[in-house]
């Protein structure tokens, strides 16, 4: 098989129900080489209490399943999923992405024709849930042309771990205008909607078991530029995107994993970029070390302004998501990446974003 779609699921039968035939009908677009098919979707199934696996059964029996024993998150379900899974490339897509016509092709032919590139992504546009419980079927939703939070037109990381978007600074949504209609290298692609090779996958050992969830594809994109490919984003595909559809976005245990996983991610990644950059192995170190001081500087500055405005349950998430860092953390040989990251941006993205408002889109196109 030459692609795989791997939705990880939990609990969410009603997003199955809605959006999945979309995703057979893609795969099944594509056709057939040699009497298998190009593409199938797969879905892997953390231990869902819901109905999920039975609908799997009783109206997808055609969909292949893994189910797992329990709740693995994010980062565990899709490595012990896609160890069972034989495909040139792998596509890690949530259960709230919805598509629409001609969107897969276009990344199957990019990474056949750029040996260069270990990842790519679609254009993130967003899905409003209009009427109704989003889970429900009788939900009515609607397709924005402005893009979506979590990855936007690619991603980027400012110079102290903070990512945002070509298309999306902090909270900040850019309309969709053709802006960003070039193929461009970035940082990070959406884990929503992310295409990998098989073969980077395995040499990268998969995503960060560590991470659970979240940012844990922007640690991926970068470790595999380190590894010495591109990432990029194809704008000729693009899908809508649910935002917060899995998991609220101001839920404080996803801010929590937010702030420890970055943390996480700086200390794996810095030192590495900069030994690519061609700095000294001591000035790496120094400049890297110095660079995560002022993150956790900033991160205790962000808890006392939770705590000041009555925010109890954030200041506390960040509390939590440092204790677990220290408790994670793990010793890391640090060797020169293979070429430096593309996305790595010098400019601190809050005080732009606060001095500049919608004019620091044009400081990062």
């Amino acid at each position: 098989m030459k692609v795989a779609l791997v939705i990880l699921n939990w609990n969410t039968e009603g997003y199955l129900r809605r959006w999945l035939p979309g995703l057979i009908a893609s795969c099944k677009a594509l056709g057939s080489r040699d009497g298998q098919d190009i593409a199938e979707v797969v879905v892997a199934d953390n231990a869902s209490s819901d109905g999920s696996v039975a609908l799997l059964e009783s109206r997808f029996p055609e969909v292949k399943r893994i189910v797992l024993d329990r709740n693995y998150g994010f980062t565990g379900g899709y490595n012990r999923a896609l160890k069972e899974i034989d495909a040139e490339y792998f596509l890690l897509i949530n259960t709230d992405i919805e598509v629409g016509e001609g969107w897969l092709k276009p990344l199957v032919d990019w990474m056949d024709s750029h040996p260069e590139c270990g990842v790519c992504g679609p254009k993130l546009h967003a899905l409003v849930c209009k009427d109704g419980d989003p889970g429900s079927d009788n939900a009515e939703f609607v397709r924005k042309d402005c893009f979506e939070y979590a990855g936007a037109a690619g991603g980027l990381l400012d110079r102290y771990g903070f990512p945002f978007c070509r298309g999306r600074i902090l909270s900040r949504i850019e309309e969709d205008r053709g802006q960003y209609d070039a193929p461009a290298d970035v940082l990070w692609a959406t884990g929503a909607c992310m295409m990998t090779r098989s073969s980077l996958w395995r040499e990268l050992g998969g995503l960060d078991d560590r991470f659970f969830a979240h940012m844990e594809e922007i640690d991926y994109c970068w470790r595999a530029q380190l590894a010495g490919y591109k990432v990029t984003v194809v704008p000729e595909s693009v899908v809508w995107h649910l935002g917060g559809g899995t998991l609220p976005q101001d839920s404080p245990f996803k801010l929590k994993l937010n702030f420890r996983n970055c943390l996480m991610m700086l200390e794996g990644n810095l030192e590495s970029s900069f030994l690519a950059m061609g700095m000294s192995a001591q000035a790496a170190h120094r400049k890297a070390t110095g660079r995560l001081a002022v993150r956790k500087v900033l991160d205790w500055a962000a808890a006392a302004v939770y705590l000041l405005s009555g925010k109890k349950e954030k200041a506390k998430a960040v509390r939590d998501a440092h204790r677990e860092y220290r408790q994670l953390r793990r010793e890391t040989v640090h060797s020169k990446g293979k070429r430096v990251p593309d996305g790595l941006m010098g400019i601190c993205i809050i005080p732009l974003s606060i001095l500049k408002g919608k004019k620091a889109f044009n400081c990062i196109k």
